[in-house]
């Protein structure tokens, strides 16, 4: 019998679903040996069917069907999961919380003893309870919303399992919409980010990757008004597609812009006090909080964090603006790169960052993007570390893991590239 590539690629849905599956029974949790010994063997699948993906030009639909229906069986494992003790979840039922009580989460600090009565068993030990929240408007009103359905982690884990799903059709359209093969939503389905960052720990970054992902489909279709709107409410999630705006220049209308800011700022109504807009701890995070961040470090050595923190913003405004200039039409790269060069330079770059290049990663010039959302899964480790007593401090092996691989595609794809245009110049 022949193999074909759709067995290949069975063949290694299998072993990523055996794999998984062994991640989710790992004992002693998170960043153990055996979670990232199967969590690795998982991310070598994903990368192989990558390549598999490359390398064939379509794959029938029912490859696709039943890579994710298998997919879908491996996320349940790590959705009846408990949260992790640290994980940002907790948080997020605090939050909500605090608003349906009638608090202002981004002035009531969770460790105050004047609040303690308000917590209950999965909010008493939340991670950093020094600081007032970081999250933006829309995230605080999502975080409302959920906690009015139902006040605990496990709803939280749900909805934003809800907006993966909601991921997946909307990728299939964009597909056929731009004549690329449908198995590319496997890109996006099959990446581990998923079930360490949003099935397992549950975080909020992926309802800003849902927002975007419907802005560029408006953007693309000219939805003008519709892609502004969506384009502001991603950012009211997580700040970070900021640095896509110059991607908008010209593609939007002035009043698009206007009512986008309209709404966002409106968003923000209910948490006004004294007439300022509330940012919670967001400057305490620049100051204070570091996460495996080798460029940020170095030149945080030079000059203050909040100039460092506003040269990867410029960083990733600047690398938006170029390729708006190069490329007129829309690309699905020219959304991932600018997110990635300003997580490159962010003073924390935690796994779930890489959640929003997702969508946009399944070109070969995003192979070395695909690279680093596996590169980076043996930073889990330090969740191990943690406790056993140790620092929140990536190792350095680790670093040079994580970077080096990344790193290397990029070389690989140049080296190709300088071949491949000396062989067109002889």
């Amino acid at each position: 019998m022949t193999i074909t590539a759709s067995h290949r690629l069975y063949g290694l849905a299998g072993i990523m679903f055996a794999a998984l599956l062994a991640c989710a029974r790992a004992p002693g949790g998170v960043g153990t040996s055996a979670y990232l010994i199967t969590l690795a063997i998982a991310g070598v699948a994903y990368l192989l069917a990558i390549r598999e993906f490359f390398a064939t030009p379509r794959f029938p639909r029912r490859v696709v069907v039943i890579g994710l229906a298998v997919a879908a069986l491996w996320h349940l494992p790590f959705l009846l999961m408990p949260a992790g003790a640290d994980d940002d979840v907790h948080r997020y039922v605090w939050d909500g919380r605090l608003q349906r009580l009638g608090y202002n989460p981004y002035v009531v600090v969770p460790n105050d003893p004047a609040f303690s009565a308000l917590h209950t068993g999965e909010t008493r030990n939340l991670n950093n309870p020094e600081v007032t929240s970081p999250y933006p408007a829309g995230a605080q009103l999502f975080f409302r919303a959920v906690t009015a359905i139902h006040e605990s982690t496990f709803a939280f884990k749900v909805a934003f399992v809800l907006c993966e799903l909601a991921i997946i059709p909307l990728l299939l359209a964009e597909l056929r919409r731009l004549g690329q093969a449908e198995h590319w939503v496997l890109a996006y389905a099959w990446n581990p980010l998923l079930v360490t960052s949003v099935t397992y720990s549950g975080h909020v970054d992926i309802l800003g990757v849902l927002l975007l992902l419907v802005s560029a489909a408006a953007l693309e279709r000219r939805w003008r008004t519709f892609a502004a709107i969506t384009f502001g409410l991603a950012v009211a999630v997580k700040f970070l597609p900021i640095v896509l705006a110059p991607l908008y220049w010209r593609r939007v209308r002035v009043r698009d812009v206007l009512l986008a800011v309209l709404i966002v700022g409106l968003l923000y109504v209910p948490f006004l006090r004294g007439g300022s807009v509330p940012m919670g701890s967001i400057s305490v995070f620049v100051q204070r909080f570091r996460f495996n961040d080798p460029v940020f470090g170095e030149i945080e050595r030079i000059v203050r964090p909040r100039v460092v923190a506003g040269l990867a913003l410029l960083v990733g405004l600047v690398t938006a603006a170029v390729l708006r200039r190069r490329q007129d039409g829309y690309s699905p790269q020219t959304f991932a790169w600018p997110m990635a060069a300003s997580i490159l330079c962010a003073p924390v770059v935690y796994p779930w960052y890489l959640l929003w290049q997702l969508p946009f990663i399944r070109s070969v010039s995003t192979v070395p993007l695909i690279v680093w959302t596996i590169s980076i899964l043996p930073t889990f480790y330090v969740w191990h570390l943690r406790t056993l007593g140790g620092e929140w401090v990536v190792p350095g092996w680790i670093v040079l893991l994580e970077y080096g691989s990344v790193a290397a595609a990029a070389a690989i794809l140049e080296f190709r590239r300088l071949k491949r245009s000396t062989n067109a110049a002889a």
